[in-house]
């Protein structure tokens, strides 16, 4: 007999966001946007700290303190805000979620469901979302570094005296911030919102004292001035652009933590709060450095009066380790995702908190995070160097997410052609332009991003095509799970009272762990459960959702199969789930039966051949990720005491 329960990955893509219903009351909702502030707007928040600035300084001052460059830049910055983030991302990005969920990994999967039926595009699909994924690798390890880096050298304008000491302080800060990851974010996450709302109010005060003085600069908004500038100086306006696109640094995390907060909550945080304040921050600067041009070497802090600077040095500093922390929280999120899609090795996870299962630690993501962060904070030295390396993992993670957009609108939303078209064009132009303009800057340290993302692809496609040659290896090793079965039958084995659980890929061969069992006990327990953990496409799949049971083919031998499926944000727990498919009638034995059931894993030592299936560095690097990766029983969560490893060698 088989009963099988859908799956949560077969189910038509959401183009909702269920957990904010339409009917929430309004301050459950400022208080969930209030959270979003916190977590969502630090990348993006602290972009004034250094964007402006950094327009300023490249090509040696091509781009001038004077009125025609000054209001090209700051319209090119409006309307670069404008374009991306409240149109592509919060207009129109934030309707394509996969089941609530956002980010490139999320879109990638809701585009591949889409193309399923299509083999040879769904292929295409998954490089897309690893070159992605990638990217924002190395923005994850740009941001903290550029981020701090630039709050704290706000002492070279406020006490130039220790201006010397930027970098150590920097350093132990960045070292302070990783040392607390294993801690979570929990408890001091309640305070990140009320101190970004202060941030931002601060921006938009420091900018609006400037414009009243000067509110000629509003007409810097018109997008004539962005045009002009383009048209009459085409050399330094792409120049420019490579710095421009520091204001949008950040967007994707808009997409990426919909899931978290849901549509409505961003939305509102960006246009009531957000987006007025940077605004109003870039028209400020933009004001100072035209009435006073030697203000272009520091526009933000200089925008304040001297008796305020320190306090705003160090209310930057905390909205950049906030901006940090949000990054490398994304991060942990994207490694776990991608090590259940089969992108990345399995990796120890361990959750913060009890009530959140957003909140988790990586420690091997967070201390290759840390080696990166730290190398590139004293190569570059200066947040002015790094901004250099900036760009291209930004603008390179926007040009994937416009592919996939395209890509996903024609079937999700019957978009006609034009639509599709006229989207290329505007968004796809736009961030072309400004990929351009930064792969310029590759020798200046535009490498970093290039060479970070190449490490994670090689990595990703290593691991891929190497899981599938030891599968391929095992499925042959293991036999036929049917004539295992029939040949049990015929010994009529000893049976021994309890549950023996055995993880294992599929039903149709048989695990190493059970032939080893029985080939060197000669016993089998009265339950056998042969346990296949999937991932679905979706973030979430309910337990009455997530299971196939098969008695395969004899109803009274007590050798049963459990297929699980969990979504790609869900924590792959077996013992919790089987206690999940005994409660929803999935598996028929009781759930106290696995109180004191044991886990049997089929693992081996990976041996490497002479075969050209894969080349010899690259086998050599898939042994040494499977060597590293995290124990099986750690990442289902099986009881140490009651689990055994058990099985033969495998070859690639």
């Amino acid at each position: 007999m088989k009963v099988t329960a859908k799956a949560g990955g077969s189910r038509p893509p959401s183009t909702s966001v269920p957990r904010h219903p339409a009917g929430v009351g309004r301050p459950a909702l400022y208080a969930t946007a209030l959270a979003a502030l916190g977590v969502v707007f630090g990348d993006i928040g602290t972009s004034p700290l250094y964007a402006l600035k950094t327009v300023f300084l490249l090509d040696g001052g091509a781009v001038r303190p004077n009125q025609d460059d000054v209001y090209g830049v700051v319209s090119l910055m409006f309307w670069s805000i404008t374009i991306i983030v409240s149109i592509k991302y919060l207009g129109i990005l934030m309707r394509a979620d996969n089941d609530g969920e956002g980010g490139v990994m999320a879109l990638a999967a809701l585009a591949q469901r889409l193309y399923a039926h299509k083999a040879g595009k769904a292929g295409v699909l998954l490089v897309i979302g690893i070159v992605g994924v990638s990217l924002f690798y190395g923005d994850s390890i740009i941001t903290p570094a550029i981020s701090v880096l630039s709050a704290v050298e706000g002492l070279h304008v406020t006490t130039p005296a220790i201006s010397h000491l930027v970098l150590p302080i920097a350093a132990v800060i960045l070292i302070a911030l990783f040392a607390l990851q294993r801690f979570g974010t929990g408890r001091v996450g309640v305070l990140f919102g009320p101190v970004m709302v202060l941030w931002f109010v601060v921006l938009a005060v420091a900018g609006l004292g400037m414009v009243i003085q000067y509110p000629s600069v509003l007409v810097g908004l018109s997008p004539t001035f962005a045009v002009t500038f383009i048209v009459a100086h085409p050399a330094i306006s792409f120049i420019a652009l490579g710095a421009v696109v520091l204001v949008i640094t950040g967007a994707e995390a808009l997409y990426a933590d919909m899931g978290h907060f849901g549509r409505s909550p961003i939305r509102r945080a960006w246009f009531f709060l957000v987006f007025p304040a940077l605004t109003i921050n870039y028209l400020g600067q933009a004001a100072l450095v035209l009435n006073r041009p030697e203000a272009k070497a520091n526009p933000f802090f200089l925008l304040f009066p001297e008796w305020s600077r320190l306090p705003v040095v160090i209310l930057a500093t905390a909205a950049t380790v906030i901006a940090s922390q949000a990054v490398i929280s994304g991060a942990f999120s994207l490694s776990r995702q991608a090590v259940q899609l089969g992108l990345l090795p399995p990796l120890t996870v361990r959750q913060t908190s009890e009530r959140e299962g957003g909140q988790i630690y990586m420690p091997a993501v967070n201390v290759l995070l840390f080696l990166g962060v730290m190398a590139v904070t004293l190569i570059f030295g200066s947040s002015d160097r790094l901004s250099t390396a900036y760009g291209i993992s930004v603008t390179g993670a926007l040009v994937v997410d416009t592919v996939l957009l395209l890509l996903v609108s024609r079937r999700l939303w019957n978009w006609a052609p034009w639509k599709i078209v006229l989207a290329g064009v505007v968004f796809g132009g736009l961030e072309l332009a400004f990929l351009a303009g930064n792969l310029s800057k590759i020798i200046n340290g535009g490498w970093v991003p290039l060479l970070i993302a190449g490490v994670v692809i090689l990595i990703m496609t290593t691991w891929r095509r190497g899981r599938r040659l030891v599968q391929e290896d095992r499925k042959r090793k293991e036999g036929s799970l049917t004539e295992f079965i029939e040949h049990v039958q015929e010994e009529r084995l000893p049976r021994v009272p309890g549950v023996a659980v055995f993880p294992h890929p599929n039903k149709d061969s048989t695990p190493l762990a059970l032939r080893a069992n029985v080939k060197h006990n000669h016993v089998l327990h009265e339950h056998v459960i042969i346990v296949s953990v999937g991932f679905a496409q979706v973030p979430h799949v309910p337990p009455a959702e997530a299971f196939e049971y098969d008695d395969l083919g004899y109803a009274d031998d007590g050798i049963e199969y459990l297929g699980i499926r969990f979504g790609f944000s869900d924590d792959p727990d077996i013992p919790k789930a089987l206690r999940a498919a005994c409660r929803v009638g999935a598996l028929p034995i009781k759930a106290e039966d696995l109180t004191h059931a044991s886990y049997f894993i089929s693992r081996g030592a990976i041996r490497t051949t002479r075969t050209k299936s894969m080349v010899r560095w690259r086998r050599s690097l898939f042994v040494a990720l499977a060597h590293n990766a995290a124990d099986p029983a750690a990442r289902f969560d099986l009881p140490p005491l009651r689990t055994v490893t058990m099985g033969s060698d495998v070859e690639i």
